[in-house]
């Protein structure tokens, strides 16, 4: 019996020793797990090799035409490793106060929008979401730490989750300065 004991918890440990050296450390921009458009859980630890544009998003306001550069931007650089992953909010000036179902449709017949869209957040205050919570609180060029200040900021998130940029709303998707950042990050290896 004794012998027995000894060769489980021997066992168990060899085993959870195994577990525990196999296990990838995710960036901390990475280790957040969000929710789809449609409700589907999303780990965003497997865009680790990917590039990210980060965009709160919303369907009633003036940046709202952006969507095209967005998409735009999805069509060119996506087999190149970059994903846009859009975040709806109605936190300025409640211009998303549309159902999931309403913002899908909105994107895709206006915009024709094929990229990724989480589900509703929050990005700012007590109620923001903690991947929010993480983004602000970096101090990244060219804007710095803080607030978002209204739809369509801009964050790029590099290959293995380090964030590399913060842009303003009014900056577009494929200004140059953006476009520079997205291909710098996109060529890392």
């Amino acid at each position: 019996m004794r012998t027995v004991l000894c060769f489980v918890l021997t066992t168990l440990i060899l085993f959870a020793g195994y577990c525990v050296q196999g296990e990838e450390k995710v960036p901390a921009a990475l280790n957040f797990t969000m929710k789809s458009l449609d409700g589907k859980d999303v780990n965003l630890a497997d865009y680790q090799d990917k590039v990210l544009l980060v965009v709160n998003v919303a369907s009633e306001c003036g940046l709202t035409p952006q969507y095209e550069s967005l998409q735009a931007l999805h069509e060119e650089y996506s087999d190149k490793g970059l994903v846009v992953l859009g975040f709806p909010c109605n936190q300025f000036g409640r211009q998303e106060p549309g159902t999931a179902e309403e913002i899908k449709s909105f994107c895709s017949e206006n915009y024709g929008v094929k990229f990724p869209m989480m589900a509703k957040v929050e990005v700012n205050g007590e109620g923001a979401c903690d991947f929010y919570k993480h983004l602000t609180a970096l101090d990244l060029e060219p804007k710095g730490p803080g607030n978002v200040s209204w739809n369509f900021e801009k964050f790029v998130v590099g290959k293995g989750g380090q964030v590399a940029a913060r842009f303003e709303p009014k900056t577009k998707p494929n200004a140059k300065e953006v476009l520079d950042v997205i291909e710098a990050e996109l060529a890392n290896d």
